[in-house]
């Protein structure tokens, strides 16, 4: 059997990091196995499904890597085919018309919960031998239901939560087409799983409901089941379920805030499943070591300072070139021009070993553009009578200095502090606090080097 996966998001918002995750353990199983990652946009919901949600997903799928093999199906641009397949129930019995009306079900549910039963459809229009359907009202138009078999049950061996069982008297007669023939959500997923040949859904335990509902239509149409694997929910720092208006939920979140598109997916790998105590390794050992039974059936929590501390890691064995094509995006929406100044990829190279995000990289790179103001606590601390007579004595030296570099600054440096009969501190913090505008930075001597001889004399003496 060929493996076939595939990852359907509905177009209603925003690419969910649940279905980032999802879409990764679909893919790396379907890499896994020689076999093909198909990407599904499920956009019948009319009223909440938007082009600009597409967008977002096809663009979140982009930004991530995640290649898919074939796709994007569009279920709107499906409909012929599932009114093709509602047809093919009807003439075979395994589907039938229901005219009740919305008071009618209202009524039926009403006197079910008087009852303490749950409610449910009571099949007044299901057709059985030797029974007798009411008159057809001229005044409704039917929905179609499909025709849930009565007794026994629907067993499945989910690959993550194990043999599951539900009665067939639990599941109703499922609505799978409207009054205005548009099909619904359970009867759409088939249709496309079967004629898209997936072998397996992975997919959010928030589906288990549905998969009996799925199971008994894949049975009453002849074609295969597929497997099943319900991954669990992923809930934020509190214990609570991820939430959109809460918590940064989506992809375009993560990249907004500067994390690298594969220490997200790294980090999400983890979330759920595990390889010993591997924390970091590469998408290809993942795909390697990936199985579903390694898949935990307990919800994971995310953990911001984890995700900072893997970002943290993939930034430092980064190429700065790479990570400046992204800083210089941050540095822009500050305001900040970089022409003239050093080669970013030169200054993202310096602070790569001391940045969790690439917004902070930003962050710390700003002072080689343009000096900052420092704070009155610095200038009372650093910047004393002193210690600006005692700068612009090593500015009127460095002006000498025959080259500009790390190596030939850090020697002078340390020369001048021996002939001032003072200690380092007394000299590198007051540079930092008076080039920089700040006393946090890498080696004194690396960041005079790249901000240039010219513009480190013109902040020293200004």
């Amino acid at each position: 059997m060929t493996v076939r996966t595939r990852f359907a998001p509905s177009p209603t918002g925003l690419l969910h990091i649940g279905g980032v995750r999802t879409a990764l353990f679909s893919w790396a199983y379907a890499k896994k196995h020689g076999g093909q990652f198909i990407l599904r946009i499920e956009d019948t919901d009319l009223e909440r499904s938007t082009p600009e949600s597409v967008a977002a997903i096809l663009d979140g799928m982009h930004w991530v890597n995640m290649g898919y093999d074939e796709g994007p199906f569009y279920q709107m641009q499906r409909m012929e085919r599932y009114k093709e397949v509602i047809a093919q129930l009807l003439a075979n019995g395994t589907a039938y018309y229901c005219y009740c009306s919305k008071e009618e079900l209202e009524a039926q549910r009403a006197a079910a919960e008087a009852k303490g039963e749950k409610p449910r459809y009571d099949r007044t229009w299901r057709p059985e031998e030797g029974k007798t359907l009411p008159a057809i009202p001229a005044d409704i138009k039917p929905v179609v239901r499909f025709k849930t078999p009565i007794g026994g049950s629907v067993v499945w061996e989910d690959q993550v939560k194990g043999r599951i069982e539900i009665s067939h008297n639990e599941l109703d007669d499922l609505i799978i087409a409207r009054p205005d023939g548009t099909p619904t959500y359970n009867f759409c997923v088939v249709v496309d799983d079967a004629d898209m040949r997936i072998s397996h859904v992975i997919r959010g335990d928030d589906h288990v409901n549905n998969t009996p509902r799925q199971i008994v239509i894949y049975e009453a149409m002849g074609v295969p089941v597929p497997v099943f694997a319900h991954l669990p929910m992923i809930y934020n720092d509190q214990g609570v379920k991820l939430s959109k208006r809460r918590d940064a939920v989506s992809v375009v979140d993560y990249d907004t805030q500067g994390f690298l598109p594969e220490a997200l997916l790294n980090y999400l790998a983890r979330l759920g499943w595990g390889h010993g105590d591997d924390e970091i390794f590469s998408l290809a050992q993942f795909v390697e070591w990936f199985d579903l039974k390694d898949v935990s059936g307990s919800p994971s929590r995310m953990d911001r300072d984890k995700l900072l501390w893997t970002n943290a890691q993939y930034i430092k064995a980064a190429d700065p070139a790479r990570l400046a094509a992204r800083v210089a995006g941050f540095l822009a929406d500050k305001g900040i021009n970089t022409e003239g100044g050093p080669a970013l990829a030169d200054v993202c190279a310096l602070l790569k070993d001391r940045c969790q995000t690439l917004v902070e990289m930003a962050d710390q790179a700003e002072y080689f553009y343009q000096p900052l103001t420092p704070s009155a606590e610095i200038v009372e601390k650093h910047l004393d009578p002193e210690s600006e007579e005692r700068l612009k004595v090593f500015a009127a030296e460095a002006a000498k200095l025959e080259s500009w570099d790390a190596a030939t600054i850090g020697a002078f440096i340390k020369d001048f502090v021996k002939a001032q009969g003072v200690k380092m501190p007394q000299v590198g913090m007051p540079l930092r606090a008076k080039v920089c505008g700040i006393t946090n930075t890498p080696s004194v001597d690396a960041v005079l080097a790249l901000i240039g001889r010219e513009e480190v004399l013109r902040r020293l003496v200004g």
